[in-house]
């Protein structure tokens, strides 16, 4: 008798197998040694996070600030108007002040990484 196997094979495709390998690395516990690109990169965006948060956070602090601001105008109007101003223009202030936050935080903190952001760089391209 001939008998016949049948069997059936099936191969992933370029993305199918990146996606499992993303979802792999998840789970794998991680490496003792971190790459130096990904080092690289990882010091890269520490660089901007910390002004990203604080600048943020001034922000909506703010923009509260200057909601407190427009509702004593608008709501109680006889006796916190003047007040009212005062506080919406700490607000506005402190919205303004949002975006140098950001560059001066981001600055100093470039400052701090650059010399091991050069050493890395450095290694890799050479």
């Amino acid at each position: 008798m001939d008998e016949k196997k049948e069997t059936f094979h099936y191969t992933y495709s370029a993305s199918q197998q990146q996606e499992i390998k993303r979802i792999r690395e998840k789970y794998a516990p991680p490496t003792q040694e971190e790459d130096k690109m990904e080092k690289l990169r990882r010091l890269d965006r520490s660089a901007t996070k910390a002004g990203g948060v604080i600048s943020l956070t001034v922000g909506t602090i703010s923009s509260l600030i200057l909601g407190i601001g427009m509702c004593c105008t608008m709501v109680w109007a006889g006796s916190l108007f003047i007040p009212g101003i005062v506080i919406g223009m700490v607000g506005i202030i402190g919205m303004i002040a949002a975006y140098p936050i950001f560059i001066r935080v981001t600055k100093k903190r470039r400052e701090r990484v650059a010399p091991e952001i050069l050493r890395l760089s450095d290694e890799l391209l050479k």
